[in-house]
């Protein structure tokens, strides 16, 4: 008789109250920059056998494919699926005329996330990160602009990634950081 697996323990992030399992699942890999994308039936059940083990914290971000592997989550978290994972996703990098693009204001941010809430078929992104910093606007713009998303309903916790220790700072004064990543 096979054992049941040990349960993943769970942390807060942050201190709005949100918390995910200790392990998280980084999907990139899946879709997009190692290698070639994975058989979609494979990874949505990689994704449904972390959630079954205890892994309920789940990264993406919109520039992966890009926008692939927020699709392959969509999918994966149909059904009652959504209400036991803990979803993070990114913006801030888009793909135009043949190059990356860092850009965090507030009318790209809007339809970033619009579109990331439409391709994980979700109604509310647990936690939104700004994935690269945008060096030619106030961070306090665009926190303000994610502060309103938070209002709104649609976002439930802010993240910054690769933001330095100022940064942070200037935009947690706006609006509470959960999370940073690196």
């Amino acid at each position: 008789m096979a054992s049941a697996p040990a349960a993943v323990p769970r942390v807060k992030l942050g201190s709005q109250g949100m918390e995910v399992s200790a392990q998280g699942l980084g999907c990139m890999g899946m879709s997009a920059f190692y290698g070639a994308p994975k058989p979609e039936p494979d990874m949505v059940a990689l994704i449904h056998h972390a959630v079954a083990a205890g892994v309920t914290f789940l990264d993406t971000s919109d520039m992966y494919g890009p926008h692939t592997n927020e699709i392959l989550l969509g999918k994966a978290l149909q059904g009652d699926m959504r209400e036991k994972v803990d979803l993070a996703t990114k913006f801030g990098v888009s793909f135009a005329d043949n190059k990356w693009n860092v850009r965090g204001d507030p009318t790209y941010m809007r339809a970033a996330c619009e579109g990331s809430l439409k391709r994980l078929a979700v109604d509310c992104i647990d936690l939104y990160y700004q994935h690269r910093i945008d060096k030619n606007l106030p961070i306090e713009v665009t926190i303000g602009e994610l502060k309103k998303l938070v209002e709104e309903g649609k976002i439930k916790y802010i993240g910054l990634s690769e933001a330095s220790a100022s940064t942070i700072r200037r935009a947690h004064a706006v609006h509470p950081i959960t999370a940073v990543q690196l």
